[in-house]
Formats: C-alpha cells, structure tokens, sequence
C-alpha cells in the first residue's frame, strides 16, 4: 500500500480553504487545513508524508518565513506559494529559495492539480528512498530484503550480490504482481549508486503522447502546452538506478531514442539539440519474452540486446510454496505497525488456506490479504475463496466474484461508509464507486447491515 500523502493548506482566508478543499478532494487527494501557520509547522516533522500548498500574503507569518522554517525542518519537503499579489521578482525570489512552484491567484484548477500531483510524487519518491535507506541501518542483509526461503529466491539473492557490485544493465523477467520492483530496488541498494536516487517509471502507466517527455524531458515552447522547462525521468536518475517497469509497452520510436542513451549515455530534452550526459544503471522489468516480442518485431531487438547484459527470471509464488510463509509474516509486521493493530492468531484454517492457495496474484495478492488479515476481515473471504476454488467457471469468472467479495467485506467493515471502505481497500474514492456500480452493490445495504 503505497504511503498517502497530504495536501497541507495554510492560508488565513476561511472562504479560500474551503474552495480549495472542495477542489481537491474531488479529485481524490488527501487535504488538511491551517488558517494559522504556525499550528500547521507544530504538526510537521521531518518526515512528514504532506505537500504544503501556502499563500504568501498572511497577517502573523507570511508565506516565504513558513518556506524557510520549512526548508530549515527538511530541505526536500515540497511547497507551492500562492499569492493574488505575485510577481516575477517575487516568484523569482520563491524559487531561489527552495520553493517547489509559485503560482497566481486565482488558481488555474489544471496547472494546480497537476504541480500537486507531481509534488507528490516527488515526497513520495523521497519518504521511500529514506524509508529504505532507514530499514538497511536495521537490516542483516540481502535476506532481510528480498523475502524467501526456497532455491529460486536463494539463487535471485546470490544474483543480486554479484550484479548490484558490478551496476550492470539488467532485465528482471517475472509476472505481475511477483516482486520485480523489490529485485530492482534490491539491485540499487546494494550497489554503490546506493547513495544516489532510484527513479522508477511504469511505462505502461503513461500515455503513448506522453512518455517521451516524462522520460527525456522537454524545453519550454517545445509543445503546446510545454510551458516551462521539465526535467525528466533519466535525467532525475543520473547518478543513481533507473528502473523501467513493463518496458515491453514502451512504443517503438521511444525504444530507438532509449537505445540512443544506452548506447552514448547521453540524452537530449524534447526540442533540444543539446546533448546531456549522463550516467546510470537501468533496470528494465517484463512479463513477457522480450527475446519473443524481438522476433514477432513488437520489440526492437538492439534495445534487448543492449538491457540484456543480465537477466534475472522470479517464478511465480505458486511455484514457490517455501516463501508463502515468510512473506506473509514479513507483511503481516509491517501491516500491524502501518494500522496499528496487534497481530491476530493465526488459524489453523487459515494457515492451510495460505499454504493451500495458488495466489494467481502473486506476492501481491499475499500482501493484500495480509492487509485485510491484520485488519480482522478474513473470515468471509476465506470462505468465499475455497467456494470460489470448488466452482467450476472461469478464470475471469472467479476473479470477478472474489473482487465483488472483497467489496463488500471492506462496505461491510466500514458500515458503508465510503471514504473508510476506500481507505481499508486502498481504492481511491473514484475507483470504489466505479466498482460498486459495476456489482451493482448499494451501500445503503450496509448501512443497515
């Protein structure tokens, strides 16, 4: 479950906070509000998973002080000044001080949704980089890491050791959901790019129109709508580990411009001719056979060849039964820790369910019925899963009727509350509702329930 990061509002207008409340949640993010700024610094730390978003025209402290008491509490902490009274000089001055953006009032919905999301991203990127860094201070080693006890996993981990020293370029073969962005981050962190950052990009995530520019970057007018300069994914991760998730999507003429940079390891910004060095371990990650997808002529087979100084193949977790154990106790930790709940007994009849499972899903399945595991809403689910596996229909059949399932354990949980239900099912509130509809579940049933 990834970490939720807030939106911190501090503005000492009343009817301002609650227009920019309303526009925010609509679009799912996560808000808190301060008409005060210094109660809003008094519940920070360093660490805090929060975006501020300030105005700079305030009475007791204004925006550019919280800037640097914020730049002096943690330096990688991102703010956006806003202000109906900006101009150059001052946003000029916002930025030489470590501000993420300035931006005018009255706020363009679009270019604030969109810096936000970016500025998310980016605290996210570092609370986990730090995150990471914090849980190999506690560890032992590579099996702290990389969680298993059978041959497959024994072996992935010896690869690890050696690759990680030598930062070579590495495809990491496996199927959804079985770990391959563990393996990488594993790969970065016992490298000697440790110290840099691990950028990752799931090229299947981003549009065909898009990605060229997410990964190279672009110069300011080089497009319509390219306002500003933007750094982009290579460029951020020189240094350190670039880490290409479901590259077998990414379209052919980014593959050309990829090999581009594998090859000279340099990269030029969307409209720039100007060549940037840089220098970087890429990790690709595939479900599928890129050697295959090269000779059906779906991937281009310089690209492969040019990954391929390494490989490495995790076996789905049905074929590997050792680590169901481990993993699960692994997860279940870190679960009782997120939601602070004590670690419930584990069942006999649980236990044989875990060890009796397929986990079509892989580790990722595992972790999500940890979660609702610690969180007590297994008892239903254990007994839609062993009716489901006795039935006889379909594969997609089933997996529609275990996602109506969960559903409604995480509706009934929460009283048909939404935003709870949301929340215990990691679903952002769009994607609940657009579920519900499409099993035709009415919360008012649990409501009463």
């Amino acid at each position: 479950m990834k970490q939720a990061i807030r939106i911190l509002i501090i503005d000492d207008e009343q009817t301002i906070i609650e227009a920019l409340t309303e526009l925010l949640e609509l679009e799912d993010f996560q808000v808190d509000t301060f008409l005060d700024a210094q109660q809003a610094l008094d519940s920070l730390n360093k660490n805090s998973p929060v975006v501020a978003l300030c105005d700079v025209k305030m009475p007791k402290m204004d925006g550019m002080s919280v800037l640097a008491k914020l730049q002096t509490l943690d330096p990688e902490l991102p703010i956006l000044l806003m202000s109906g009274h900006g101009d150059i000089p001052m946003a000029i001055e916002a930025m030489k001080e470590g501000a993420y953006d300035f931006l005018e009032k009255p706020l363009q919905p679009a270019k604030l949704i969109s810096q936000l999301e970016r500025a998310i991203e980016k605290r996210r990127l570092i609370l986990e980089n730090r995150s990471l860094k914090q849980n190999l201070a506690n560890q032992t080693g590579l099996e702290n890491f990389i969680i298993g006890e059978s041959a497959a996993i024994k072996g992935i981990r010896q690869h690890v050791t050696a690759l990680a020293q030598a930062n070579v370029d590495t495809i990491i073969y496996g199927d959804t959901g079985c770990g391959k962005d563990v393996v990488a981050r594993a790969l970065h962190q016992f490298s000697r790019r440790h110290e840099s950052r691990f950028i990752a990009i799931n090229c299947g995530g981003i549009s065909e129109s898009l990605i060229e520019s997410e990964l190279f970057g672009h110069e300011a007018g080089s497009f319509t709508g390219a306002n500003k300069r933007h750094i982009g994914k290579i460029e951020a991760a020189n240094g350190g580990t670039l880490f290409l998730d479901e590259i077998e999507t990414m379209p052919l003429p980014v593959q050309i411009k990829l090999l581009r940079v594998l090859q000279d390891r340099t990269i030029e910004r969307v409209g720039s001719t100007q060549p940037i060095p840089v220098e970087l371990t890429v990790i690709a990650a595939s479900k599928d056979d890129l050697a295959q997808l090269g000779e059906e002529g779906k991937f281009r087979k310089d690209l492969f060849y040019r990954l391929n100084v390494a490989s490495l193949t995790i076996p789905p977790l049905k074929d590997r039964p050792e680590d169901v154990l481990p993993l699960f106790h692994y997860y279940a930790r870190k679960a009782a820790e997120q939601f602070d709940r004590p670690l419930p007994e584990l069942t006999p009849e649980y236990l044989a369910f875990l060890l009796e499972h397929e986990w079509p899903g892989n580790v990722r399945e595992l972790k999500n019925a940890v979660d609702r595991f610690v969180l007590g809403i297994t008892e239903t689910s254990l007994a839609t899963l062993k009716r489901d596996e006795d039935t006889n229909g379909s594969y997609e059949e089933r997996m529609e009727q275990f996602e109506r399932s969960i559903l409604e354990q995480g509706l009934r949980a929460s009283g048909g509350q939404l935003n709870e239900a949301a929340e215990l099912l990691d679903l952002s509130r769009k994607t609940l509702y657009r579920k519900m509809k499409k099993h035709q579940l009415d919360k008012q049933v649990f409501k009463a329930t």
